[in-house]
């Protein structure tokens, strides 16, 4: 019933009160404890152990934790990983261990060693339940395993335990005396233990669910988190960069994608109504941006009122792909739903707004160097082409579908679905030669389905569900148009 035998660790007051160290083990992790045993197990719940604690101790402890940190920060993981089991063999507060554990766990994450890394999050939450970051980089770790069940289900967690006590309320137990602000305070950390906002896990929960095909479950999570805003956007939307949520346009845009899937048409189209009505007033009649991302030697522009224009500039250039991809999803929609005349508008509608965007470039820039916002509208475009066009193509209005492919052609000369139905539509206008031959020329090019399956942007991914409609997808009717083409343009040759 000894107590600690590290010099400064005293614990006689403890022991002379009955309190014998198999009651309230020594976390220093010494002579008198296994450090194999339960990490849960190595805090002390002792008022006078942790009045016992001085200066010098928690010097040392910010000491490892501080070094721990910045070797994290360099990279240097294995350093970082011992610098950080050192620290947590000290002797703190259970939040701050949970801490350590969550730092630990995303140094392990970053080597590669998930399992690990899912064990010290595990270590945390047993020694402090309530450290939410360790539920939120767990659901993170079940993300890159691919098991997402588990990862589902962290986060049905982190959101009840944000609904329960959220980090606003959290207060420090008074036997807390190291707390992490007073600890150590380096980005990285704020990083790593950043409590989420019961908003951002839900609309996690959504998109999680939307991309792994979940889809009443996206809608029901897209709903909640649209019913938070309801709430007071200030109160339930952070505005710091770490946040994962994204303009709230784009959520939108991705709840109308998760209604439209699960259904529920005139509910998306309400939405993307919602959208167009709270951008129109905030785009000007003409747009102009220049087409390519600033060099570095430019970025002094970035600052003053030149960075200010420019921002501005580019907040217009956001809008105005918001309402754009609105009014093609909601072309979308009324194409699914068999309504040619209500899609053509739309679309028509989403190819007019676009003519507002004028670039400032010289020349054609190539298209690595071109801004993100430049591709997803060139997408966005392209996109409105072909829907419309198939609309013409069915009304039997030739003549115009042909333009439309020939303009989307223009503007990305490897699109499988702009090229096939081109073909379609010469076809039927009966210029056969000229529609055999382009067909062996597709046939023959190296482009074809890989180029166009990456998305550009999140306005663009939000509305996958239209593209992937655009897709040849009955592989027998398309090997029986190849065979027509070839057949017919042989004839034609002989």
């Amino acid at each position: 019933g000894a107590g600690c035998l590290r010099p400064g660790c005293n614990t006689a007051d403890c022991v002379s009160q009955g309190r014998a160290e198999r009651d309230f083990p020594c976390p220093a992790g010494h002579s008198c404890f296994d450090a194999a045993q339960n990490p849960a197990q190595k805090v002390s719940t002792c008022a006078c152990l942790m009045e016992r604690l001085n200066g010098r101790e928690a010097a040392e402890l910010r000491y490892w934790i501080f070094l721990g940190l910045q070797e994290l920060e360099a990279g240097n993981l294995p350093t970082t990983l011992c610098l950080l089991q050192e620290a947590a063999g000290g002797f703190c507060s259970k939040r701050v261990l949970a801490q350590i554990y969550v730092c630990l766990g995303c140094c392990a994450q970053r080597m590669g060693k998930p399992q690990t890394a899912l064990q010290h999050l595990k270590w945390a939450l047993q020694v402090d339940f309530q450290c939410h970051p360790a539920l939120s980089h767990t659901a993170m770790v079940y993300q890159e395993l691919g098991e997402t069940d588990a990862e589902l289900q962290a986060l049905s967690l982190l959101y009840e335990a944000l609904e329960k006590n959220p980090p606003s309320a959290t207060s420090s137990s008074p036997y807390f005396l190291i707390r992490a602000d007073l600890l150590v305070n380096t980005p990285i950390l704020a990083s790593l233990l950043r409590h989420r906002h019961p908003s951002e896990v839900k609309y996690l929960l959504a998109q999680r669910c939307l991309q792994d095909g979940r889809v009443a479950d996206a809608v029901e999570h897209y709903l909640d988190f649209l019913a938070l805003l309801q709430e007071g956007l200030q109160q339930q939307v952070p505005l710091d960069s770490g946040s994962p949520l994204p303009r709230i346009p784009e959520v939108f845009l991705e709840a109308a994608s998760a209604l439209e899937q699960d259904g529920r048409h005139q509910d998306s189209l309400t939405v993307c109504d919602e959208v167009i009505s709270r951008t129109t007033h905030l785009i000007p009649q003409i747009v102009q941006v220049e087409e390519k991302l600033e060099q570095p030697e430019c970025a002094s522009l970035g600052t003053g009122l030149a960075g200010g224009l420019l921002s501005q500039k580019r907040e217009s250039l956001f809008c105005l792909t918001w309402r754009a991809a609105a009014y093609l999803h909601q072309g979308w929609v009324w194409t699914k739903l068999g309504k040619g005349k209500e899609a053509i508008m739309q679309f028509s509608r989403c190819l007019n707004d676009l003519l507002r965007f004028q670039p400032c470039g010289h020349g054609v820039e190539p298209a690595e160097s071109l801004l993100p916002e430049v591709k997803v509208l060139q997408k966005i475009r392209l996109l409105s082409l072909i829907g419309r066009g198939m609309q013409f193509l069915e009304q039997e209005r030739h003549k115009e579908a042909l333009l439309d492919f020939q303009h989307g052609l223009q503007i990305s000369p490897d699109d499988q679905a702009a090229a096939f139905y081109l073909v379609q539509v010469l076809w039927k206008l009966n210029r056969k030669e000229e529609a055999a031959d382009y067909w062996q020329k597709y046939l023959e090019s190296p482009a074809g389905e890989d180029g166009q399956q990456e998305r550009q942007g999140r306005c663009v991914k939000a509305l996958g569900r239209p593209e992937s409609s655009l897709s040849v997808s009955n592989e027998e009717a398309v090997r029986k148009k190849k065979t027509d083409f070839s057949r017919t343009r042989e004839m034609l040759l002989n």
